[in-house]
């Protein structure tokens, strides 16, 4: 007969063992959907990730972010080591990252270059833990391509950076814009004196020469305002359609005088070169300036290049140089083959007053008089220099309409005498005005004098006679000068006019730009710019 107490027990271990079977089946079940999950997350990563076994960095799986990402198949992977691949790009990075994991805190988005199985190489960031895995100690390494990401931070940077270079010129600009008015209307009166004189003075008279020296003092002074003004897109330019290449050919002989007979000089325009609309006065500016600088580069001899190409310019330049613009433009390049510039001068170059040159040599307004002449035209420009190699300034100008008709050239003149017209001079500036109507008077005309625009409404009115030419400045207290001619004009029909101003003022110019027909002279002026401008407009 059976033992029921043996029985008993029976019973309970086979309960026991089918309690602990079932646990076994559920741990497993558990252990199977732990690592199903385990894998799908690995092979869903939206990152690279490598699987090294810790005792010998061998590698034991990959995913395929891992394999579109580097090139590598699974198979040529598993088994071998990171840097049996290569694919430490550089092995600092790789023995910092190792030196992280073996302390036991993990690795955190460290930067790192990493080389694909092509050849590129790419920016990534390498984090890293280590996990306990049955008996065995894995390093699970997660590679994040960055490379896209860096690469627009560096084009924000760059254009971050440009825009602050914009700003501080902008600023400067608009500081020596400002300190060069103040010396507009003292300069032409000394000018307009000086000139007086000299008529009056025979060239054997001891003055003469003192007078003369006056007179040029002035006028180099009068050239650096200009610059200033040109720097700060400020003085007053009348654009007309030009043919550059013509342009800058007819320099040729000027050039070679200014750069001296070690410097050879050559010319590469592009016999198809578009038109451009620009002031040509401003073309002999930018042209002579660059050269001069090409000149100082150059003190034991060089070559000096003048070039032109038709350029289209595309988004992806632009977004390489915040100051480009899509569209068409002729590119005037001046190369030379002189001492360089290094980048920290190189990032100055434009700035007024900046020099590389010993006191006494030069004023710094060089390149800053092209930039500012270069923006005023809407285009812009690129320089690039290498140290003992030479520079290379590389200036865009828009196209001129197409459908633009190179004009004649003006007439004007050789001798710029009066004839028997009648002036109106409107000139609130004492000094100023008492110049400029001897100046006119003493080239032949009939002159008549305003202190004010209301003054000069009340003449009119008065007047009987007719008036031939309306010489104005622009800002006056109570009206300016715009208004005041038209109302000039409307009391005496055909009446011309011509503006004077020492800065620019909206109500002639949008961004010293003239418009069409409107006749304009900056101060300071000399006699002889005063009696062309006045032929030139009477003559129109």
């Amino acid at each position: 007969m059976a033992d029921p107490k043996l029985e008993s027990r029976l019973e309970e271990t086979e309960e026991r063992l089918r309690a602990s079977e079932e646990k076994c089946r559920r741990a497993e079940d558990a252990l199977r959907l732990s690592q199903d999950k385990f894998a799908k997350a690995f092979q869903s990563s939206p990152d690279s990730l490598v699987m090294t076994q810790v005792k010998d960095s061998r590698i034991v799986e990959v995913n395929d972010v891992f394999v579109r990402l580097t090139g590598h198949s699974r198979e040529a992977a598993v088994g071998r080591t990171t840097t049996e691949l290569g694919l430490w790009a550089d092995v600092k990075d790789r023995d910092k990252y190792l030196a992280g994991l073996s302390g036991g805190g993990g690795v955190r988005d460290q930067p790192a270059r990493f080389r694909l199985k092509d050849g590129r190489v790419l920016d990534g960031l390498a984090s890293g833990e280590i996990l306990r895995i049955g008996d065995e100690v894995i390093a699970l390494t997660t590679i994040r391509d960055v490379t896209d990401r860096k690469r627009a931070e560096e084009e924000r940077g760059a254009l971050e950076t440009q825009l602050r270079q914009a700003q501080k010129m902008e600023a400067i600009g608009r500081l020596a814009g400002g300190v060069a008015h103040d010396f507009n209307n003292m300069l032409g009166v000394i000018l307009g004196y000086a000139d007086i004189a000299l008529r009056k003075l025979s060239p054997i008279d001891p003055l003469h020469r003192n007078v003369s020296a006056i007179r040029d003092a002035a006028q180099r002074s009068a050239d650096l305002t200009q610059q200033l003004l040109a720097f700060s897109r400020q003085q007053v330019i009348a654009p007309r359609v030009i043919d550059l290449n013509a342009r800058l050919a007819g320099m040729e002989r000027l050039l070679q005088r200014v750069i001296g007979e070690d410097v050879a000089l050559e010319f590469m325009l592009a016999p198809d070169a578009w038109a451009v609309s620009m002031d040509p006065s401003q073309v002999d500016q930018v042209l002579a300036n660059l050269a001069v600088n090409s000149r100082d580069s150059m003190p034991d001899g060089g070559m000096l290049t003048v070039a032109t190409a038709n350029v289209t310019v595309d988004d992806a330049y632009c977004r390489r140089y915040a100051g480009a613009r899509p569209g068409e433009y002729v590119m005037l390049l001046v190369s030379d083959t002189g001492s360089g510039m290094d980048e920290a001068t190189r990032e100055r170059a434009f700035e007024p007053f900046f020099t590389t040159k010993p006191e006494g040599k030069g004023t710094g307004l060089g390149l800053s008089t092209v930039y500012g002449v270069v923006k005023q035209n809407d285009g812009f420009i690129d320089i690039s220099s290498t140290v003992g190699q030479g520079t290379s300034v590389q200036l865009y100008i828009p196209r001129a309409s197409p459908q633009a008709v190179l004009p004649d050239a003006v007439r004007v003149p050789a001798l710029p005498a009066g004839g028997n017209e009648t002036i109106l001079i409107v000139e609130d500036e004492p000094q100023l005005r008492e110049v400029a109507c001897e100046m006119l008077g003493a080239l032949g005309y009939t002159v008549l004098v305003a202190t004010s625009p209301g003054d000069a409404l009340t003449l009119c009115e008065k007047h009987a006679g007719g008036i031939d030419l309306l010489f104005t400045d622009v800002v006056m207290p109570t009206m300016n000068g715009k208004e005041l001619a038209l109302r000039v004009q409307a009391m005496k029909p055909g009446m011309k006019t011509l503006f004077t101003s020492g800065y620019t003022a909206d109500t002639i110019a949008h961004r010293g730009v003239l418009d069409a027909g409107v006749h304009f002279l900056g101060k300071p002026f000399s006699m002889e710019s005063l009696a062309r401008k006045v032929r030139e407009v009477l003559a129109r």
